[in-house]
């Protein structure tokens, strides 16, 4: 060593902060130059602290950056952050298609800004929970449908006032498949319209996500029910599901079969999923004060109607929204609560007749809007 020079020992330590969430540790590293002849070895004494943080946490999700076809449906990487204050996050392990997916990817319904992430319902277990949160906790399975919207991702981060706890009685598939269609067919058979026996309800789309269950509910209740299918397949199912009449609107006219099977005196109650195509021959089909139910509109908007129409039967019209029946937490609690309870009762049986890779959303939408499927079809989230 040259004269004059100082000779330095060097102290390194590196400390791991670990976090409850399951993120990477932050490491701080601190290291000390102390020369050799202090005895102290306190002269000349320097600290130096470095941090680096993990890197943003990334997930697969389906994104739209434009309306359109099942094409605009993108399967990319976003990042996901943590929970904030009354949030969750959950790791999806089921996720519901239904067509209301369809009406915001077209633009029937509005986005609130590009791009999104479709999908309204899921199933999956807790991965983290926010700030003050109680009531969840990392490890809860909980399903959840509505808003907010973006259920098409691995991961999802939501209000925890948004989730239901599903019952370990009930499968991953079952209950992402059944929660939004199943607490829409509550909505209409229980609080829009009330089906009690001796009423007569006629079902379009009878084979459908929700029109499955409405005619097995609907005759549960004591309904006669009637259903409309576009197919001989469809038909056996819609019997096997309650229906007491089954029409095949591709093959016959079902205001005018609705009026023969009732003997002109028509029908309580139609729950209309199918809009323009059938809306007006729907009315036609109710008795006086009846109700018409239109809660979807899978071939398109139906045209504008006066409302002296109604007149002359004093029908009554609503075009019901879940997110309004389910405002409150008790509202949306007893939803799903008397949704479970006729699952596990046997009342309803749910068919996941489709799975699709998420990253296969695309594909699924396509078979949907082109009536290739029938009963429920969930995505499973790709590994």
């Amino acid at each position: 060593m040259t004269s004059g020079s100082i000779a330095f020992a060097f102290k390194l330590s590196v400390t791991a902060h670990h976090f409850p969430t399951g993120r990477a540790p932050l490491h701080s590293l601190k290291f000390q130059c102390l020369p050799k002849s202090s005895p102290s070895r306190s002269l000349f004494s320097t600290r130096a602290s470095f941090s680096s943080s993990s890197a943003p946490a990334m997930v697969k999700a389906i994104r739209v950056y434009e309306l359109g076809g099942p094409e605009v449906l993108k399967w990319e990487d976003v990042e996901i952050g943590e929970p904030k204050e009354g949030e969750i996050r959950v790791k999806n392990k089921a996720i519901g298609v239904n067509f209301i997916d369809v009406y915001f990817r077209k633009g029937v319904y509005k986005a609130a800004a590009f791009p999104f992430t479709p999908g309204m319902e899921a199933v999956g277990v807790v991965t983290a929970v926010g700030p003050g949160l109680t009531g969840r906790q990392v490890g809860d399975v909980v399903g959840y449908a509505g808003r907010p919207m973006g259920s098409y991702s691995q991961e999802h981060i939501l209000p925890a006032s948004a989730a239901v706890p599903v019952p370990p009685s009930i499968d991953y598939s079952v209950a992402a498949s059944v929660l939004l269609k199943g607490m829409t067919a509550h909505m209409l058979l229980r609080r829009v319209f009330k089906v009690e026996s001796g009423h007569t309800i006629l079902v379009h789309a009878a084979a459908g996500g929700v029109g499955s269950l409405l005619c097995q509910w609907g005759k549960a209740l004591g309904a006669t029910v009637i259903g409309t299918v576009s197919t001989e397949q469809k038909a056996a199912q819609a019997i096997e599901d309650g229906c007491d009449h089954v029409i095949i609107s591709t093959k016959e006219d079902f205001a005018a079969k609705v009026n023969e099977i009732t003997e002109g005196k028509g029908v309580d109650v139609v729950y209309d999923s199918i809009g323009k195509d059938t809306f007006k021959g729907s009315l036609s089909t109710l008795k006086s004060r009846g109700y018409m139910v239109s809660f979807g509109q899978s071939s398109g908007l139906p045209d504008p109607l006066p409302v002296s129409e109604l007149a002359s039967k004093s029908l009554f019209l609503t075009r019901p929204s879940l997110m309004a029946y389910n405002a409150t937490r008790d509202e949306l609690l007893q939803a799903a609560g008397e949704l479970f309870a006729n699952i596990a009762s046997g009342i309803l049986k749910v068919r996941v007749n489709h799975t699709y890779p998420l990253s296969e959303a695309a594909r699924a939408h396509a078979d949907l809007e082109a009536r290739k499927t029938s009963g429920s079809i969930v995505l499973i989230p790709d590994n």
